[in-house]
């Protein structure tokens, strides 16, 4: 018996291309993003989806709501999935963070699972409160299919300790676009296996993905175009 997971990044929201933190920001998503959200809800809608689970944010709930609506489902909210907050960062671009908290960011580049700037969370904080819930959810639909819209972070962080990934390199190794689809099968909580990742095939006409730049670490961008994405 196998219980498949459809984990979903919400669709872009205003602030996405402004190279702002805003994960604790309640931010709405934009005319893009809704687009981005009805492509994947067309592209699932023959899929027989027993629950829809979001974050409480408005960008999640708004995406949840678009992916439901085929299926006539309520949407089910939950504390746990929400964003890392980066605290006092919170909607300054990463120039700015740079420049006004530079021990911290130098910090956060080094190693963003165990460090927080002032007033946010770790990557670690954000895997305790996240996987939990996630793994509730698995228990509670044995054989079924379930989705999950979340954030670019938490996602990437959740990819991680399912995996085993080393999530002291999350940011390096690991990209969400807006609305991508991913998909994980579980043959039990503490089984899963990564069917499908960062897919956005529903929205984007170019099937082979390009080099990212600029939506990862400093170290993965350097040489290239400064980030314009979502952290």
């Amino acid at each position: 018996m196998t219980t498949r997971l459809f984990l979903i990044r919400h669709g872009a929201t205003v602030l996405t291309a402004e190279d702002r933190f805003a994960g604790a920001t309640n931010v709405a998503l934009s005319d893009e993003g809704r687009r981005q959200a009805g492509k994947l809800s067309e592209r699932l809608a023959g899929e027989k989806i027993a629950a829809v689970y979001a974050s409480p944010l408005d960008r999640t709930m708004e995406t949840a709501r678009i992916l439901a609506a085929p299926h006539g489902l309520e949407i089910l909210p939950r504390d746990g999935l929400k964003e890392i907050s980066h605290g006092r960062w919170e909607q300054h671009t990463r120039a700015e963070v740079d420049a006004l908290f530079p021990e911290e960011a130098a910090a956060w580049e080094e190693d963003p699972y165990t460090f927080a700037p002032q007033g946010g969370e770790s990557g670690l904080a954000v895997t305790a409160r996240s996987l939990p819930v996630l793994m509730d959810i698995v228990r509670a639909h044995p054989g079924q299919t379930v989705a999950v819209v979340s954030h670019k972070a938490t996602i990437r962080l959740l990819l991680s300790s399912l995996l085993g990934f080393d999530p002291r390199r999350y940011r390096d190794n690991l990209d969400q676009n807006p609305a991508a689809l991913n998909i994980v099968d579980f043959k039990s909580p503490v089984r899963a296996r990564l069917t499908l990742f960062n897919d956005t095939s529903h929205y984007d006409h170019d099937q082979i993905p390009g080099v990212p730049e600029g939506r990862l670490s400093k170290w993965w961008s350097a040489g290239n175009a400064a980030p314009t994405k979502e952290f």
